[in-house]
Formats: C-alpha cells, structure tokens, sequence
C-alpha cells in the first residue's frame, strides 16, 4: 500500500492508504485526527473510493466523498482533502516528515544578492546538492521588489525612489510589490522538492506551505488567517503575501514577507497602488490594506524571527545550516549578469 497525506490549513490531517491492482484502487483506508459523525460514514467514504481508476481526478473524487459522505457533519476537513490525500498517494508524494529542512539565516545582504540567491538555492535543490531549506532573510537597505511579470513603469515611481534611496528589483517569482525597509519587514523563503506538493493545485500548495506561518503566528497570540490566494491576514488587515517559482522538474520555490513595521507615507510615494487592487481588498486607502506585526505582538523583529524558527523546528525535522561558499559565488555572479541588468528589471517596461 502507499500512503499520502494532506494537512487541511488551519484543519486538521488527512491520511489516505491505498493499494492498487490492474489499475484500480483496490483498498482504500482514510484516516486521521478529523471528526466525524456518524461513524459509519468513514466506512462509505472507503467503498465510495474503492474501484476507481488510478487516474481519477481530485474533482471527480470529491464528488464521490461528497455523496458518500451525504448529512454527515465532517468538521476539520472536507471532502477534496480526502481527494487530495489519495491521489498524493498515487503520485507517491512525500510529506513534511519525510524531508530534513535545513535552515539558514545568514547575514544582512544586498537585496539584489537576496533575489539572486533564491534562483541558486531552488536549483540547488532541484540538483540534489542540497536538501529543502529555510530560508530567512536579512537585506542592508531599503528596495521594492516587483513580480517577475509586473510593468516597472506602472508599479513603481522610479524618480521618487531615487529621491529616497529605495533600490528598485525584480525577483524570479509573480505576485505583487513589496515594500521592504531593514527592520520593517520579515522575508523567507522555502525551497523544497516537487514531490512535496505533488496532487495539490498551485493555490493549495500556497495554503499547505504557509501553514507552519499561521502555526507560528497563533502562538504569537496574533489571530492570522490565510486569504486565497496568497495573502496571510489578520481580522484587522493583511499581514504578509506569498509568491512561487517552480521549476520544469516541480522543485517550489515559495516566498514571503510579512510587515512587522512599515513607513506607509514613503511606501505610498513610491509604490503606485491603482484604486482597482485597493478596492478588490475592500478598502480605500493604501495605509490601512497592512496591520504590522509590531503592533499586533509587541515583540522586537529579531524575537519574531526566533519565534518563527522555533516554531518550524519543533514542528519538522531541521538543521542549523550555512550558505556555501559556492552559492554565494554563484548569486554574485547572477546578479551581475542577470539580476543587476536592466534588460532584466525593465523586462515588462
């Protein structure tokens, strides 16, 4: 039998065991730490799945939970999550506990040098020269840091950056602008194999690698939610957002900022933040879409970043790790080839 499993966000674990013969699923045993009324509905969720093609898709397969499971009350999970834990599987995924994550907190860097290192990271790992990584940042100066796919003319207000000493970049994954200051903001990034978020759709694998963020944040005593499709909200505002970069052979890269603190007047002069992605947050100012952490926790930067990584810790299996000597060459020479250009950072004028 193969085994998969899928952590509901802010739920709770799906377990799904299943053996296949001829092309089909001949067994299928769910469990996990879910409840359930009544009882011999687990029973129906099984045989509902029993006999279907190992090619059946997580929509179809939810259906069929859906039915089988009919009036009973599934509270901590739903039926796609029982989907998705069958087919990872299926597909053989691993889970968090299958991996040793190492994690790196280096030194203030160039933000240029931070952009660089998440392309020579994520390849490293999709190598095998490294294993899955935590990554958190530390950067020397204030930027904005634009989405690989965003227009740099109609985001950012370069004469105004320039004025206030903002360093303009473009990073490798899509989403949106940030607004980063040293000791305003809290970045990380994760690099981890294809196989982690094997039978989750892009939006579901944002949920499934930011829950250890929502786990770190509840036991801040900060009342943090994630909002599809890449936002991390509290009741009283956004808190961070997320982005991805995933390579041909599935390795993710998946990265955030959360504002601790920020400087709204000077994020406003330089960032150009249209009234259309403002009113799709349901607010109409710019100032009010952010709730720092600073406030919502009363602890230092340096001891939320502690908290986080403790927190990660002691939820997976880690290491304390460095970044090599040859990684730092390599993003040194990206950024002066690629990072640094600006055939790059004018890619979408």
């Amino acid at each position: 039998m193969t085994r998969g499993e899928y952590k509901v966000p802010q739920g709770k674990l799906v377990a799904a065991e299943v053996e296949v013969a001829e092309g089909r699923l001949s067994r299928v045993e769910i469990s996990g730490d879910f409840f359930l009324e009544p009882d011999e509905a687990l029973e129906a969720i099984d045989a509902a799945l029993t006999g279907l093609t190992q090619d059946t898709t997580v929509t179809q397969m939810t259906e069929l939970v859906e039915a089988a499971a009919a009036d009973a009350h599934m509270i901590g999970f739903t039926p796609q999550s029982v989907a998705i834990a069958v087919r990872r599987a299926l597909g053989r995924a691993s889970g968090w506990s299958d991996h040793t994550f190492e994690v790196v907190h280096p030194r203030a860097l160039p933000p240029i040098m931070n952009l660089a290192l998440d392309q020579v990271l994520l390849e490293e790992v999709a190598a095998s020269r490294r294993g899955p990584t935590l990554r958190l940042w530390e950067w020397d100066s204030s930027c904005v840091v634009i989405g690989s796919f965003q227009s740099l003319r109609n985001e950012v207000d370069m004469e105004a950056a320039d004025e206030l000493g903002v360093q303009v970049v473009r990073r490798i994954s899509g989403g949106g602008a940030m607004f980063m200051e040293p000791g305003n903001a809290i970045s990380y990034s994760l690099y981890v194999p294809g196989s982690l978020v094997d039978g989750l759709s892009f939006e579901q694998s944002y949920a499934f690698l930011d829950d250890w963020v929502l786990g770190a944040l509840t036991e801040m005593g900060v009342d943090a939610h994630y909002v599809p499709l890449n936002d991390i909200a509290s009741p009283t505002g956004k808190i961070g957002g997320a982005a991805q970069k995933r390579l041909a052979n599935g390795t993710v890269l998946h990265h955030a900022t959360l504002s601790y603190d920020i400087d709204a007047d000077k994020m406003l002069q330089v960032l150009r933040i249209g009234r259309e992605k403002l009113s799709d947050k349901g607010t109409k100012s710019a100032n009010k879409r952010v709730d720092p952490m600073r406030r919502q926790t009363g602890m230092s930067r340096a001891a939320i970043i502690e908290s986080m990584k403790n927190h990660f810790r002691a939820r997976y299996d880690t290491v304390d790790g460095l970044l090599k000597p040859e990684e730092l060459a390599r993003a040194e020479q990206l950024v002066t080839e690629k990072f640094a250009t600006a055939q790059w950072l004018e890619r979408v004028p």
